[in-house]
């Protein structure tokens, strides 16, 4: 028994949630699940496929990727992950996938324009896309570097990660996140959808106008507004 077992089960049941709902293919993709109290996440190890998966293969790491527990490599995204929870405190998981409309619009390097109400009803902005990283950023700890790439995506564009919990990286792929596993990998099945969404929308009318902001407003605080009233 270890004191990580929960945990490792926790990001071994949102793992398989991802080729469940069709977000990806072979190994392209992971989950990871933290614990603030320990200051460790559980993610997938590196190239296992899901079949071959159970929660003792999952990997504990520290907030500086260290590994903690575990006979296995973290996924290769491990630092990325690690990046994120240090700088973000409330989040508590993360999921990359290479699920197939939210890559085509990262590797567009485009922002997924908010065009209708199942966009708003998650977030207020266009979802963002980092622009590629730099030259100076590959040739360093490329993992690392992605974490930061996400990060000085938000800060230049002034959005807040709480309220926008998915997002582009250029010419890479998507990443999400939440309070916890659930929320995350609900929010890169959501990411998947809208930008599905976004792309048929400008087939049909290339000159698509985006939302209205009173639209906007009201769609999103109707779930997360102080007097929401969606939902149970």
């Amino acid at each position: 028994m270890s004191k990580y077992d929960q945990l490792k089960k926790e990001a071994y049941d949102a793992n398989m949630q991802l080729p469940k709902l069709g977000l990806v293919l072979f190994t392209f993709g992971n989950v990871s699940v933290v614990d603030r109290a320990n200051q460790v996440f559980a993610i997938k190890p590196s190239g296992v496929p899901y079949e071959e998966l159970s929660p003792e293969k999952m990997v504990i790491v520290d907030f500086d990727a260290n590994v903690i527990e575990g006979a296995l490599r973290p996924s290769s995204d491990t630092k990325t992950h690690a990046v994120l929870y240090k700088h973000w405190t409330s989040i508590g998981s993360i999921v990359h996938t290479h699920s197939t409309y939210a890559t085509a619009w990262a590797q567009a390097q485009r922002d997924i324009p908010i065009f209708g109400t199942t966009h708003a009803d998650h977030t207020t902005a266009f979802i963002p896309c980092a622009p590629p990283m730099s030259d100076e950023m590959i040739k360093g700890d490329y993992e690392t570097e992605t974490g930061f790439q996400i990060l000085n995506c938000f800060k230049e564009k002034a959005l807040d990660p709480v309220e926008t919990e998915m997002m582009l990286v250029g010419n890479h792929a998507p990443f999400t996140w939440g309070k916890n596993a659930h929320k995350a990998v609900y929010n890169a099945a959501v990411l998947e959808e809208v930008a599905r969404m976004a792309y048929l929308t400008l087939q049909i009318n290339p000159q698509a106008p985006v939302l209205k902001d009173a639209l906007i407003k009201k769609h999103f605080e109707r779930k997360h507004g102080p007097d929401s009233y969606y939902g149970q």
